[in-house]
């Protein structure tokens, strides 16, 4: 291979991987997002890897059911060190998010909505903390989730997570499914998939 072939491909290889941390707004999104036809009614919910393009635009994942969360621990809201063990004995959404990630913040008001009805653990995986997340429940109004933080990202670590991720546990403890991407949680796609565990 030549030194001028080399550099091409460099170059290509550079402007490939510089595109990948871009953040698109939700307009764009939608621009971007050819027009599906709209699935015929299941009875038993979208299947594995299957992309429901009527109201979610994440993948569902049921590769990892059954498996216990890992011992990760993360901070409450008071500061304290918790786990997804400790809510162990009720249906919990573990929901990995960050104030940078665009379909992160667009599905935090269903989040919300949901978290009146379940128990939902949102934890952020913000690098700064108490200092980016606070601020943003507050401008945002949240008033049914709560700010639990992951300072370093050991959640996103363990579960090698693109963001948004969210996590279905049952009252035992073991996964369900987990999403990945944004998701509309009030939809009834979502209240399907939710009814899952038990």
């Amino acid at each position: 291979m030549s030194f001028r072939s080399t550099i091409s491909c460099l170059l290509g290889l550079g402007l490939l991987i510089g595109g990948c941390d871009r953040q698109v707004s939700a307009p764009e999104q939608a621009k971007a997002t050819p027009a599906v036809p709209a699935a015929p009614a299941a009875t038993s919910g979208p299947r594995e890897g299957e992309k429901v393009i009527v109201d979610t635009i994440g993948t569902l994942d049921r590769s990892h059911k059954g498996e216990a969360a890992p011992a990760v621990s993360f901070k409450d809201p008071s500061g304290a060190p918790t786990s997804v063990a400790a809510f162990r004995g009720k249906p919990v959404l573990l929901n990995l998010w960050a104030t940078w990630c665009a379909p992160c913040v667009a599905e935090m008001p269903t989040l919300d909505r949901l978290a009146r009805d379940m128990t939902v653990v949102a934890v952020s995986q913000d690098l700064g903390g108490a200092e980016k997340v606070t601020p943003f429940f507050a401008a945002k109004g949240l008033a049914h989730l709560k700010p639990y933080l992951d300072p370093e990202v050991g959640l996103s670590t363990a579960y090698n997570a693109e963001l948004p991720t969210s996590i279905l546990y049952d009252s035992t403890g073991h996964e369900v499914w987990r999403m990945t991407g944004g998701m509309d949680w009030t939809s009834a796609t979502a209240r399907e998939l939710l009814a899952e565990a038990r």
